[in-house]
C-alpha cells in the first residue's frame, strides 16, 4: 500500500474558548509503529476522537486510507 494510512495536517480543535489541540500534524505509515504521547490533558484523546470522526476538527485536514480508498 502506497502513502500513509493516516495523515493529519494542521489539526486544531477548539471547545468554545479552550484550545484542546493546536496545529498538530503527523503521518502514520503502514508497518510502522506510531504513537501519540503526552501528559494528562495534552489532547491525545481529542486527536483520536477527530481521527475516528467523533469530533469534527475546527481547523485542519484528516485523511485515513483503507482498502485503497482515502476517507477525508
Amino acid at each position: 500500500m502506497n502513502g500513509p494510512l493516516i495523515q493529519v495536517e494542521h489539526l486544531t480543535m477548539r471547545f468554545g474558548g479552550l484550545v484542546a489541540i493546536d496545529d498538530v500534524s503527523f503521518t502514520a505509515a503502514s508497518r510502522q509503529i506510531t504513537a501519540i504521547i503526552g501528559p494528562n490533558g495534552a489532547g491525545k484523546t481529542t486527536v483520536f476522537n477527530c481521527i475516528t470522526g467523533f469530533y469534527r476538527p475546527t481547523v485542519g485536514r484528516l485523511a485515513v486510507r483503507h482498502d485503497g480508498r482515502e476517507y477525508l
